[in-house]
């Protein structure tokens, strides 16, 4: 029989043994656990490494692409620069000739201006008096006669026209176009040549009568006072001893130097005219012979004209009023006699200021001369 500490061992044993056991299925089933996880792990990492496998391949891919992108881009970028560079030089070619257009639009707009204002001034004529001085022909049912045309040229302000001796310096102003004249005190004027466009007549024809109360007198001589001149002949054709009646009124033609004298009456002009030589005490008790022709009254039937270019005139342009009119009109022929402006002998020129009016009178000769208005 067993005493009681035997029991108790026996006790111990058998708990500890229990313990043991316990701790030994813990241990199990905590490593049972790790073995779990770690065949988790496992399956994990696998997975990992498959899917870091396809990333890579799909990185790879990517980089591909895009670096075929970013050539491809570079290529479309290279050429639209190209492109960007051709349009802009087309602008600039477009620009130059919108501007060059401009400046023939603006230079043609100028020339109508003034082929305007010239034929206003042409189809006025035949409401001026015309007095036939050319030569008779002989042949023909027709008569012809030379005409020596004064053309009248409104100028703009701001404008000067210049007429060289020499036509060649003027054709060298021209082509030269754009001038610098120094002007007093360091100032510089810039100018622009322009070439001088006129309306003459190249074929007129007259309808013509004879006035049967106007005759002309020529033949005169040169006096200094031509009102006396004009007294002298009104005195004489009123008298009726010299085949005159009561004068209406006497006009001196100033650009040939003949008179016209027209009669109240219808019936005096034809006998002055058929004597034709009458000897008129002109100055002191001398008397002078005249010559009286039948003066025709004309109607211009037929007027045809074309444009010229005068070949010694040049028109500036672009002129400011920076000083008084006399001083620059000096200036500009100063410089533009000089031959290393390009110049050469001036014959005549004219200034019009900005604000004014000025009409130019050119004559067979090309000179020029103007009047205010």
């Amino acid at each position: 029989m067993m005493s009681s500490d035997e029991d108790y061992s026996l006790i111990s044993e058998a708990s500890e043994l229990q313990r043991i056991q316990f701790e030994t299925n813990k241990c199990k089933m905590a490593y049972d656990s790790i073995i779990s996880d770690q065949k988790m792990l496992v399956e994990a990492r696998e997975t990992n490494l498959h899917f870091t496998k396809q990333f890579d391949q799909r990185a790879a891919t990517m980089r591909a692409a895009l670096k075929a992108e970013e050539k491809r881009q570079e290529e479309v970028l290279e050429m639209d620069k190209r492109k960007i560079t051709d349009l802009m030089e087309e602008q600039r070619r477009l620009k130059s000739e919108i501007q060059s257009v401009q400046q023939d639009i603006l230079q043609m707009e100028e020339t109508n201006y003034c082929l305007k204002q010239q034929s206003d001034v042409s189809t006025a004529v035949p409401e001026r008096k015309v007095v036939f001085k050319g030569q008779t022909s002989g042949t023909g049912d027709s008569s012809g006669f030379d005409i020596v045309p004064k053309i009248v040229y409104p100028m703009e302000g701001g404008t000067a026209l210049i007429t060289f001796e020499d036509e060649t310096v003027a054709q060298h102003i021209l082509k030269m176009r754009d001038h610098e004249v120094q002007l007093e005190g360091n100032i510089t004027l810039n100018v622009q040549a322009l070439p001088v466009h006129l309306l003459v007549p190249s074929y007129v024809e007259l309808d013509t009568q004879v006035c049967p109360r106007r005759v002309l007198v020529s033949n005169l001589p040169k006096v200094e006072s031509v009102e006396r001149l004009l007294d002298k002949l009104e005195i004489y054709f009123s008298k009726k001893k010299n085949g005159g009646g009561e004068v209406e009124e006497a006009d001196m033609l100033h650009d040939s130097g003949n008179v016209v004298i027209t009669f109240t009456d219808n019936n005096i002009a034809k006998g002055l005219t058929d004597k034709q030589d009458h000897e008129v005490k002109i100055s002191g008790e001398k008397k002078h012979k005249v010559k009286v022709t039948p003066f025709l009254n004309g109607k211009i039937a037929n007027l045809q004209t074309r444009e010229t270019v005068c070949q010694r005139s040049v028109l500036l342009s672009g002129i400011p009023a920076i000083m008084e009119q006399d001083s620059l009109q000096d200036l500009l022929e100063i410089h533009f006699q000089k031959t290393s402006n390009g110049g050469g002998e001036v014959d005549d020129v004219i200034y019009n200021p900005v604000g004014q009016h000025t009409l130019a009178v050119f004559e067979e000769d090309s000179s020029t001369e103007a009047q205010s208005q």
